[in-house]
């Protein structure tokens, strides 16, 4: 990565480094939950070796509690790497534990201070009702980044599948384009379950005509 990003550094200025972690257990079944302390624990090994690293901030990808997000937190900033957190949510907009999004956010932020938060592993009309419904409340606001699965399936149902369900690239490019339209502050896309080239392609057409 710090070979790419020194290749391209005239083409593409500011290009970060994320360093990924990612929950301990399945990030669709909220088992055996940690306590904060103990995730902090758990995670501090990898979170270390990163800040040996060139790497610009941590992404917590696919959690689907609060505390194990707050552990990943305390780890990142014992070596003081700043850190952003990504949730995963299940059809219905709410964490696997039947938390709702807003107030996962909010909990953890009442204890630490992620740089932004993002949503991952999901499809947007899973997690769009829920950010549409929050539109007016700040939790909303540290909502940064989106990196969406292609295919609509629950959780369940991409578990169970013995094919890849790649759904549709260019629908899934329009409702970047809607989600980007209705939150602007949103600057942070990727690609989750599925996707692919075609994928990102879409996203990055449809956004481009909208960015802010």
């Amino acid at each position: 990565m710090v070979d790419l990003k020194d290749e391209f550094e005239d083409v593409l200025p500011g290009i970060l480094i994320s360093g990924c972690v990612g929950p301990r257990g399945d990030g669709y079944k909220p088992e055996n939950i940690m306590t904060a302390e103990k995730a902090q624990e758990y995670h501090f090994r990898q979170i270390e070796s990163f800040s040996n690293t060139p790497v610009d901030l941590v992404t917590a990808i696919t959690m689907n509690y609060v505390e194990e997000a707050i552990g990943i937190m305390q780890a990142a900033d014992s070596v003081k790497l700043p850190a952003v957190i990504s949730f995963t949510v299940e059809t219905d907009g709410k964490l696997p534990t039947g938390m709702s999004l807003g107030e996962a956010i909010q909990r953890v932020d009442e204890k630490v201070k992620p740089l932004y938060y993002m949503v991952n592993c999901a499809h947007p009309t899973h997690f769009f009702p829920e950010l549409e419904k929050g539109k007016k409340q700040g939790w909303v606001n540290r909502v940064r980044g989106i990196r969406a699965n292609a295919s609509c399936k629950s959780h369940a149902e991409l578990d169970e599948a013995t094919q890849l369900d790649s759904g549709n690239p260019r629908e899934l490019g329009t409702q970047h384009k809607e989600l980007k339209s209705l939150f602007p502050h949103l600057n942070v896309f990727g690609g989750c379950c599925g996707t692919d080239d075609r994928h990102i392609l879409e996203i990055t057409k449809e956004i481009s005509t909208s960015w802010s």
